[in-house]
């Protein structure tokens, strides 16, 4: 039989409550030591980890949000576009449900898309948090395929035909395209059956994988302990007591720090549902506030920003681009036959994987290939912790250029998600392709370049300023 606790002679009312529940759920309060009170992390944390628990905080308002949308919202095509104007008009609060919902979804893809070049920058996939960073991956992946899926929810015209555009691209995959096409709409177009089928993954399906992504994240994450910006472990040194020595418990600490990070999370995303909720188009496009009419296509049909670079990339596969494609494969063949010291059945499959390669991009169009390198895009990022080869694992201690490849990066995807929502025209085609082969060559070339340069010395200990 366990063995009970006892309250304090004289205890409060809240002590006694305290041990009376601790008695009978143990394991919530151990849970609350792993991850909370004994949970110890470095002392520098700065701003850049803010964006962890905002994800987090923003996921949450998504449900919470949704779940009131879901009350007055009809999953019907004849009914959806009129249940989002009864939201807007004749809920009470309703706009603001709304506006929080709309505005949540551009904001989860700020925070998440700084909470990754975050890791980038401090190299939090490096082991032992491979897994930590596949689980934020595919979380990412989840989060994708969320925020399209509620795309075609309310019915609007970029609704309409963006889900178009997006589910016909699947008919480009090679023998299955059609099947694949007609199993994901449920119907040969667009329709009421795409709606449900949309609204049943928006609403159910992924929010439950996604909750339990997020749940494995944080575990492995408090596993193997967190990163910080000197990329040091700060488990390898620790006092008689078994702490580390460059540690400080999660909570109260980080629990305070980030209740300055969300106040002021919260006052932007505040400003942008009162003054700004469609952020001039691009967090809600005009066109989504007409219904969607199959018979009359908009003039130019985009992604929601978040999505743009990726788009981007899309539109850059042409035929002459797969010839490029094409081109680098059998130099790459021919460099790693020539630099390599292979066995002869090493340089013969070399060869024979190379002209495979050739011969696959040659024989399928571009238009599959665009969509092979806009997954790839997304993809390749799994792949990050095998590919960086650096003796530093944070960019404090990495030779200056580096920061200077990690800011061509950025820029690079800014001006992809720009030409992502303009007009194809031949010169956007170009940067874009420009843009795409930087994008690929940053990761298929990290193992070389990762490594070049004068190193700064890492020091035993996380330098930490207080203040």
């Amino acid at each position: 039989m366990a063995t009970f606790k006892e309250a304090p002679e004289g205890a409060s009312t809240a002590q006694q409550a305290s041990v009376w529940l601790e008695n009978r759920f143990p394991t919530a309060f151990e849970a609350y030591r792993v991850h909370l009170s004994e949970y110890y992390a470095p002392k520098n944390f700065n701003f850049w980890y803010f964006f962890g628990s905002l994800a987090l905080l923003v996921l949450v308002i998504q449900i919470v949000t949704g779940i009131f949308l879901v009350m007055h919202y009809k999953p019907d095509a004849a009914l959806a576009f009129a249940s989002v104007e009864y939201i807007m008009r004749d809920v009470p609060w309703g706009w603001l449900v709304r506006y929080m919902h709309s505005t949540g979804a551009s904001a989860f893809f700020v925070v998440v898309y700084l909470h990754m070049f975050r890791g980038m920058l401090y190299g939090s996939y490096r082991k032992p948090r491979e897994l930590v960073w596949i689980f934020g991956c595919m979380i990412f992946l989840v989060l994708m395929g969320e925020a399209f899926f509620g795309y075609l929810l309310p019915w609007g015209q970029m609704s309409y035909w963006g889900a178009q555009v997006i589910v016909n691209l699947f008919a480009a995959v090679p023998f299955i395209g059609e099947d694949l096409a007609l199993l994901i709409r449920g119907d040969f177009v667009v329709s009421d059956a795409t709606l449900n089928r949309f609204f049943a993954f928006h609403v159910i399906a992924l929010p439950l994988v996604l909750l339990g992504l997020v749940v494995a994240h944080l575990l492995a994450l408090h596993d193997v302990g967190s990163n910080n910006p000197d990329g040091i472990e700060i488990k390898a040194k620790k006092d008689a007591t078994g702490k580390p020595l460059d540690g400080i418990p999660f909570h109260p600490y980080y629990t305070v720090h980030d209740i300055m990070g969300v106040s002021v999370f919260l006052f932007l995303f505040s400003a942008v549902i009162f003054l700004a909720p469609e952020m001039g188009g691009y967090f809600l496009e005009y066109n989504n506030f007409i219904p969607a009419d199959p018979l009359k296509t908009p003039l130019h049909i985009a992604p929601v920003w978040y999505f743009t670079p990726y788009y981007s990339m899309l539109r850059a596969t042409t035929d002459p681009m797969v010839n490029v494609f094409a081109a680098l494969v059998a130099l790459g063949t021919v460099g790693a036959l020539l630099k390599l010291r292979l066995p002869s059945k090493g340089k013969i499959a070399v060869a024979v994987a190379g002209l495979v390669a050739v011969v696959l991009l040659k024989t399928f169009d571009a238009k599959f290939w665009g969509v092979v390198v806009m997954g790839g895009a997304v993809v390749i990022m799994f792949a990050l912790p095998w590919l960086d080869h650096s003796p530093a694992r944070s960019i404090r201690y990495r030779p200056g250029w580096h920061k200077v490849m990690y800011g061509i990066f950025v820029v690079n995807m800014f001006v992809l998600g720009y030409l992502g929502i303009q007009p194809p025209s031949d010169i956007g085609t170009l940067v874009a392709q420009v843009g795409t082969v930087f994008y690929f060559g940053f990761f298929v070339l990290m193992p070389i370049w990762s490594q070049i340069g004068e190193f700064k010395p890492v020091p035993d200990r996380v330098t930490f300023q207080p203040h």
